[in-house]
């Protein structure tokens, strides 16, 4: 038995990019920092939550880039004079990614109590049924 490809099955025509955008996904990092939720705000809206105590609006960066959405944090080290006797904080940079499907734009984002907010909207395409005429040949 020949084992087809996902994107290569016959009732699935068009979706050549779906295999490529899963092995994308499993890529992306999976460390677990920042912690984060995902939380549907409403038929066609979603929020995603980090977790980002410690760090200021300038120390954040917001990007798309080639449909994902990407979220970076790198923070100054003031550590200038300061001497530790324990140090569980750790002023450390990450960058955590989300992919997006066609037709979800990145709205706004806020930063409150050490939470960093990023609204997420999904278009609602027009119901279209399209006719197809058949000619004689």
């Amino acid at each position: 038995m020949t084992k087809l490809a996902l994107g290569t099955h016959p009732f699935l025509l068009g979706f050549e990019q779906l295999e490529r955008l899963v092995e994308r996904t499993a890529k992306t990092g999976n460390d677990g920092y920042p912690p984060y939720n995902i939380e549907q705000t409403s038929e066609n809206s979603y929020r995603i939550t980090l977790a980002v105590a410690g760090f200021a609006e300038s120390d954040l960066a917001i990007t798309v880039e080639d449909s994902s959405l990407v979220i970076r944090g790198r923070q100054n080290d003031d550590a200038d004079g300061r001497v530790y006797l324990h140090r569980g904080i750790a002023a450390r940079q990450f960058q955590r990614s989300f992919v997006l499907a066609d037709g979800v734009d990145v709205g706004e984002a806020t930063i409150e109590n050490g939470l960093l907010h990023v609204d997420l909207t999904r278009a609602v395409p027009d119901r279209v049924v399209q006719t197809i005429n058949i000619r004689k040949g």
